[in-house]
């Protein structure tokens, strides 16, 4: 397997190439590849998986002009180590990436190991334009930087998190208030920050849509702390629940960026040749301390390996290549995007990746599933996929066992029904974990 530092030398004349037109005129047009990710937000929460109370026009757009993935994952029940398998295409615990990092701009552990190539640096050696917009939570050290892991722009929160509307430019740096970071400069912003986000996405489109792009645009809407504009808060006064409401307001404020977004795509004429994936990288967060989003059916939420914890709303667009109204119903998983991504990109993937190519299985050009079975470790819990069955062990207590087709809520446990089909799926999990790293780091207390 290379590592990031070979694959990096290695592309770099190929990149040349593409960069000198040596590499242009002799295909059609790549795709430009966006991935959207919100934070925090509810699988039930977006009008196509059934949602009425919070409208989102512009992400159901991409479901109808596309293709929705109705049984959808992500690697892992919080906010950093999806984000980790995400760009490296691989199974996050395999490099140690199980928790969220502090925000400790010294510490040079605490991060995406820099040994990891990201899609970034992939599709950079390809000769595509990188830029990474919004929230990062890879790691606060300089080594761990947007502009050293293939992005070369990157505008946005480089923490777990931010105010919507203050940040602090002198003084201690407080990760909710530091300021707003543009290729590795402090910056002063003005606007409410979703609006900042969709603002640069759209700016990051007008610069490059001449070219083959990646972009990475990460919201950290409809995370905490829950803030939104007076305007949104008035559109949504029927919601009687006031952290609902606001929740609403910041939803929504997502789905009018991400409208800003496609227009700027259709003004440039770049749309039809844009392959677009949305998806929340984690289910929301309930209880108190949650953010009013909500999961229902799926059991749990945020920080569990239940269904309601690593499930989340997905649709992809690509005008030129996938048939718009389409359902997928067989299991993906957020790593798919890289091989994905690389796939359409004709990029070279530089290291064994556990996602894969889902244009094949989107097309129908091949009807197998993407995958035989699906993993999830965040410490003493895992959980296992395999068909329509699914093992969860939660915490200290014992492995439980569910039939999704019959029972997607995760309501009757069968374990004790069915132990041979328990121990099988458990004797799995088990060969898998062993392939696996011990964490490299503890996500913070409190």
């Amino acid at each position: 397997m290379l590592d990031r530092r070979s694959f990096l030398q290695l592309t770099a004349a190929g990149a040349g190439l593409a960069a000198a037109g040596g590499l242009r005129g002799q295909a059609p047009r790549r795709p430009n590849v966006v991935v959207i990710v919100t934070d925090d937000q509810g699988s039930a929460d977006v009008g196509f998986r059934g949602c009425r109370d919070i409208p989102t026009p512009h992400l159901d757009s991409l479901a109808a002009n596309g293709v929705v993935c109705r049984q959808a994952y992500v690697s892992h029940p919080f906010c950093s180590p999806t984000r980790a398998g995400l760009l490296t295409g691989r199974y996050q615990q395999r490099f140690g990436h199980e928790n969220n990092p502090a925000w400790l701009p010294a510490d040079t552990v605490a991060g995406l190991p820099v040994d990891q190539v990201t899609l970034a640096d992939t599709l950079r050696g390809a000769g595509y334009a990188t830029g990474a917009v919004g929230k990062w939570h890879l790691g606060a050290a300089p080594c761990f930087h947007p502009l050293r892991r293939g992005f070369q722009e990157y505008f946005g929160i480089r923490g777990g998190g931010h105010d919507y509307f203050r940040q602090q430019l002198t003084g201690e740096a407080r990760e909710y208030l530091i300021p707003l970071d543009r290729n590795g400069e402090s910056v002063a912003e003005t606007e409410y920050l979703t609006d900042a986000f969709s603002r640069e996405a759209g700016a990051f489109v007008d610069r490059h849509a001449a070219e083959p792009f990646f972009l990475y645009l990460a919201y950290n809407a409809p995370h905490t702390p829950l803030q939104a504009p007076p305007e949104d808060l008035a559109r949504f006064a029927a919601i009687a629940d006031p952290k609902r409401r606001t929740y609403a307001a910041m939803l929504s404020r997502v789905d009018a960026g991400v409208g800003r977004l496609l227009a700027t795509l259709r003004a440039r004429q770049v749309l039809q040749d844009t392959l677009i994936v949305y998806f929340s990288d984690n289910g929301g967060p309930l209880g108190e301390k949650g953010n009013a989003s909500g999961n229902a059916p799926l059991r749990a939420g945020k920080g569990s390996c239940y269904e309601g914890g690593v499930r989340t709303p997905w649709a992809m667009q690509w005008p030129a290549r996938l048939t718009a109204g389409r359902v997928y119903d067989q299991p993906v998983i957020s790593l798919d995007v890289f091989a994905t991504a690389a796939a359409a990109a004709g990029a070279k993937v530089p290291h064994a990746i556990d996602g894969v190519d889902l244009l094949p299985h989107l097309t129908g050009a091949n009807p197998a599933p993407p995958h035989e079975r699906l993993h999830w470790r965040s410490g003493p819990s895992w959980a296992l996929r395999e068909g329509d069955w699914k093992v969860v062990k939660p915490g200290q207590g014992a492995p439980q066992l569910f039939d999704l087709a019959a029972d997607p809520a995760e309501s009757r446990d069968l374990a004790a029904a069915q132990p041979e089909r328990l121990a099988r799926l458990t004797a799995t999990h088990d060969a898998w974990n062993a392939e696996l790293r011990a964490p490299l780091f503890r996500s913070p207390q409190g």
